[in-house]
Formats: structure tokens, C-alpha cells, sequence
């Protein structure tokens, strides 16, 4: 009798350990999707990077959600393709006697951005939709979820309003307003699902003291505003002028003539290549100094401490991001320089809002 009231006891608590086993294995996996997530969309950021340094944006003149997945697979529908691309600006304006073979590289990169983009949505909500079934994933969480991936279907149709400007008489490239909303919708997606996934950690943090906290929030909130800025150089091209450091024209700033001579005044932020590269040297030099600033009161209030730690790495990043904008404004924007300068801001980005998440009370 005793050994089998043993025998009934030990079953309700082997039943137990292993519905925690695989409850602790779901919420793992639920984890490692968020932040596969995560990594998806800074890779979505470095394809679209490449695609606007190599100057394929335009290449696709049509935005077909579903049918848009197949590329041309004949030499009549590479052909009917191209034909649709020497039909705009951008050809006549800059790429008048491009080949078919030369179009075809633009158009891959291009493709491939879009593609990416499908890929994206299919790994984002299949595993939502799996996960939120199985109740791994409770049902607050999963309507944060969906609000994200709304967030991304935004994305998306902003991403064709901004290719329809370039494609518009008199363009050649995409609207640099546009091209910033684009990626400052990214820029918010990607801190969602980063603040999210650094909620599903199981480790304890210790939070900051409230200065560290809101020194951590007042720095995301530069980077923030650096990298839409940065969004505004790109889409003016103004890192393929004033191409010298410190000094810029000769000076610290140019004269005010050149950078207001616009009108209206306010196009000036956006379109005056003078005005816009000034704008982010001086965001940045304000970045830095506050990363630096916010490393040292971080480390000094915990010397050794987790958010110290995180400081200190941010502030190291944030110098090299630093350095790496100066050498690829000195040499003109070359698609490595470039394409590291963006993706390197986007891990700033990841990093700074981890930073602001396990620094919270």
C-alpha cells in the first residue's frame, strides 16, 4: 500500500515537470522567433540600403503584391520589363544605353528587396498565428503582435509611394521625404519587436537608478532622430557633397546663403544638400558626446553593473558609427561604406533599446 501511494503521488508531479519542461521549450522558441524576427528586419534594412546605393529602386516600375513574386523567366518578359523601365526619367535622365544585362542587376537587387519583404510577413504572422493558438503566446502579446505587423503592412505601402514619387516626370530618384518615412517606419519596427523580444528574457535584470533610465531613453531618442536624418541625406544624396572633414566648405558650416537658399524656407531641411549634411554632423556630434556623457554617469553610478556595461558598449559603438560616417563621407559614399554605416546604426538601435528595456524599475 505504501509503495503504491508513492507510485500515485509521483505521477501528478512527473506530469507537472514535464508540462514545465515543454511550457519552458515553447516559451524558448517563442523567444528565438521574435528575435529571428528581429534579425530579418535589419537584413530587410541592408538589402534596401544596397538597393538605393546601387541606384535599383526604380527598376520595378509596378507594385503587384501577389503575381509581383515571379520574375521575368523569359527573354520576352526581360525584355517587356526593361522596356518599362526606358519609359521613365531615371533611364532617359541617367541611364540612357544601359543594357539589358545591366538592367537585369539592378532589377535582382530590387526583387530581392521585395522578396525579403514577402519572406518577412510569411515568418512574422505563420508563427504568430501557431504560437498564439497554442497559447504560448497570450493574447495581449499577440495584439501587440498584430499591431507590428500592421505596422509592417504600412511599411509596405509607404515603400511604393515612395518608388511611385521617383517615378513620377522629372524624377530620377525617390522623394528624400518619402525615403525617410520609409525608413523611420523601419527604424520603429525594429525597436518594437527588439523591446518585445528583450521582454521574453527569462534572466532577472537589475534596473538602473532613475537617471541611468532616463539618460538611456534620452539617448535612444537621439538615435532615433539620427538615423531619420540620416534618411534625409540619403534620399537628397547629400553625402556625395561637401565631402571633407572637420571642416565643411571651408568652415565649420557654410555660409547661411547657401544653406537657405531654397524656397520655401522650411524645403530647405529636406532638400538643401548643405542644410540636411550640416543638420546630421551636428546630431551626430551631439550623439556621441551624449553616449560618452551617459557612459560614464552609467558606469560611475554602478561601476561593474549591468547598465555600466551597456553604457560603455553603446558609447563604443556609437564612436565607431562615428568614425565609419566620417570615412564614408571622405570617400564619397562607396556601397560597403555605406551599406556598414546603415546596418551599424540599426545595432546601435537594437542595443540602445535593450538598454532602455532592462534599465526600467
Amino acid at each position: 500500500m505504501t509503495t503504491l501511494a508513492a507510485e500515485t503521488h509521483a505521477q501528478p508531479a512527473a506530469v507537472a515537470a514535464s508540462e514545465t519542461k515543454a511550457s519552458v521549450r515553447m516559451a524558448a522558441a517563442v523567444r528565438g522567433w521574435v528575435w529571428t524576427i528581429v534579425l530579418l528586419t535589419v537584413a530587410m534594412v541592408a538589402v534596401g540600403g544596397a538597393t538605393r546605393l546601387t541606384g535599383s529602386g526604380l527598376s520595378i516600375t509596378e507594385w503587384k503584391p501577389v503575381t509581383g513574386a515571379i520574375p521575368p523567366l523569359s527573354s520576352e518578359a526581360w525584355i517587356a520589363e526593361f522596356e518599362k523601365y526606358r519609359g521613365i526619367d531615371q533611364y532617359r535622365l541617367m541611364n540612357a544605353g544601359m543594357s539589358l544585362a545591366e538592367f537585369q542587376v539592378i532589377y535582382w537587387w530590387e526583387w530581392g528587396h521585395r522578396q525579403l519583404g514577402r519572406l518577412l510577413g510569411l515568418a512574422f504572422f505563420i508563427p504568430l498565428v501557431f504560437f498564439w493558438l497554442k497559447g504560448a503566446v497570450k493574447t495581449p502579446l499577440a495584439l501587440t503582435l498584430v499591431g507590428i505587423g500592421a505596422l509592417g503592412g504600412l511599411q509596405a505601402t509607404v515603400g511604393w509611394i515612395m518608388v511611385a514619387s521617383g517615378l513620377e516626370p522629372g524624377m530620377t530618384a525617390v522623394a528624400p521625404i518619402k525615403l525617410t518615412a520609409h525608413l523611420t517606419i523601419a527604424t520603429l519596427i525594429l525597436a518594437l519587436l527588439t523591446w518585445v523580444a528583450v521582454g521574453l528574457s527569462p534572466r532577472q535584470r537589475a534596473p538602473a537608478s532613475p537617471a541611468v533610465a532616463r539618460g538611456a531613453k534620452i539617448l535612444l531618442g537621439l538615435l532615433v532622430f539620427q538615423i531619420a536624418l540620416g534618411g534625409l541625406v540619403a534620399g537628397s544624396r547629400a553625402g556625395f557633397t561637401f565631402n571633407t572633414w572637420p571642416l565643411m566648405d571651408g568652415g565649420f558650416a557654410p555660409p547661411l546663403a547657401t544653406l537657405f537658399v531654397v524656397e520655401p524656407f522650411i524645403e530647405n531641411f529636406v532638400d538643401n544638400v548643405a542644410l540636411v549634411q550640416l543638420n546630421h554632423r551636428l546630431v551626430a556630434y551631439a550623439l556621441l558626446g551624449f553616449a560618452l556623457w551617459h557612459a560614464v554617469a552609467a558606469w560611475r553610478a554602478g561601476p561593474g553593473s549591468s547598465a555600466g556595461k551597456r553604457a560603455v558598449a553603446l558609447a563604443g559603438m556609437t564612436t565607431a558609427q562615428a568614425a565609419l560616417g566620417i570615412v564614408t563621407l571622405l570617400l564619397v559614399v562607396p556601397l560597403w561604406a555605406g551599406l556598414a554605416h546603415q546596418v551599424l546604426a540599426f545595432l546601435i538601435l537594437i542595443m540602445a533599446v535593450a538598454h532602455v528595456r532592462a534599465s526600467r524599475a
